[in-house]
């Protein structure tokens, strides 16, 4: 059941609105006065607020400002006394939406209604962007990983490039989404593509869309990866296996932000952010005439270097940790323990898959151990498969 607060200084109107709400199924609360409205606003979770603008000592316009630093709740002004000017300074404040009294009822329920589902889809969007940000987090406190997300935070507002080196399973992806969800592009695509699973002769139709009939099996036009990333960051994996001829088209693209779908003629203008990623030495990959050095020169505005596992091994217990609490959730599993022994014993392997590795071995042993991960499990399950 919804819950409202009436705050209006009229005890004629409250009881009115509190008839009709409570009828339509709401809880309702009343206040008489801004003051006692704040009070009971910071004591008790609503779901949306009709408030009224003339009220003595603190009016409604006040109480909607300082609403504004400790609540999300929409807010739907009501006033006897309304004009555009009011209704548009209202929402300039934060409200919600404006009501002439006396109010229509089918319209104040369906303000209501709407101002009701618009919290619950903040609500949710918060809920799966904390998921996100759990799912895609950095986590580690060595001081490599510590510099890191230092430079992170600092790159991350601006729009420059930024080329991520490291091994296989560093977190490269990770990196990449950090950028994205502390930049002001946070809210549009984030568009991932792994340029060494496409194949080459495909890359170009991936990235920038093609036309109806510019070859065999194009039997519709389709958009590319950068105008699917329009407003937003596309983020190129692996571009280090891009072939040659989609590394000319990526680096005109990042030149005039246009471009032209395969089989088209019609320049398309894009804005996008792009970041990249390898695990190759792309200055020796330039000298073999692998990788163009405009493209190179054109990526590399700020350049990230991702540590291995084996250089950041105090890394080691705080990301065991994670991963079980995060797998143990995703499997609906009790909570289980490990003990100091067993850590230090995964901080002397080499962990040559890095990141990635110990994530898979971490599930291993949730499913072959019990209540608690021992030493002895760890020598049983993890020793011998390491390389």
């Amino acid at each position: 059941m919804a819950k409202v607060l009436v705050v209006d200084d009229e005890s004629s109107i409250r009881r009115t609105l509190k008839e009709i709400l409570e009828f339509e199924k709401y809880e309702v609360d009343m206040a008489s006065n801004g003051k006692d409205a704040l009070e009971l606003i910071q004591a008790q979770t609503y779901d949306v607020i009709l408030l009224d603008i003339k009220m003595p000592e603190i009016d409604g316009m006040e109480v909607l400002e300082k609403l504004q630093e400790f609540t999300e709740c929409p807010v739907v002004m009501i006033s006897g006394h309304g004009t555009i000017d009011t209704a548009v300074e209202a929402i300039k404040k934060g409200a919600y939406d404006f009501i002439v009294k006396p109010p229509d009822l089918n319209r104040m329920l369906i303000t209501l209604r709407n101002a009701i589902d618009k919290k619950d889809l903040v609500v949710q969007a918060k809920r799966l962007k904390k998921e996100v940000e759990k799912k895609f987090a950095i986590v580690g406190e060595s001081p490599k990983i510590s510099e890191l997300k230092e430079m992170i935070q600092r790159v991350a507002p601006t729009a420059a490039r930024v080329l991520i080196f490291g091994e296989n399973g560093t977190g490269k992806e990770l990196v990449a989404r950090q950028i994205h969800e502390r930049s002001t592009r946070s809210v549009s695509p984030f568009i991932e593509v792994n340029c060494a699973a496409i194949p080459s002769e495909l890359i170009e139709s991936q990235l920038f869309g093609h036309e109806k009939g510019s070859f065999t099996s194009a039997v519709k036009q389709r958009k590319g990866d950068f105008e699917l990333a329009h407003g937003g960051t596309l983020f190129l994996d692996e571009i280090g296996d891009m072939s040659l001829s989609a590394q000319a088209k990526v680096l005109r693209a990042l030149q005039e932000n246009k471009i032209t779908r395969v089989g088209g003629e019609k320049e398309i203008p894009v804005d996008v952010r792009v970041l990249a990623a390898t695990n190759k030495d792309l200055p020796e990959e330039i000298k073999r005439g692998n990788f163009r050095e405009d493209l190179y020169h054109r990526l590399s505005v700020i350049i990230m270097q991702v540590p291995p596992l084996r250089e950041r091994k105090e890394d080691i217990p705080l990301l065991v940790q994670h991963f079980i609490n995060e797998l143990v959730t995703i499997q609906g599993r009790a909570p289980l323990t490990i003990t100091e022994e067993a850590l230090k014993q995964m901080q002397e392997f080499k962990w040559s898959g890095n990141v990635r590795e110990l994530h898979n071995v971490v599930e291993r042993l949730l499913i072959l151990c019990d209540k608690e991960i021992t030493v002895q499990d760890v020598k049983q399950f993890v020793s011998p498969l390491m390389l």
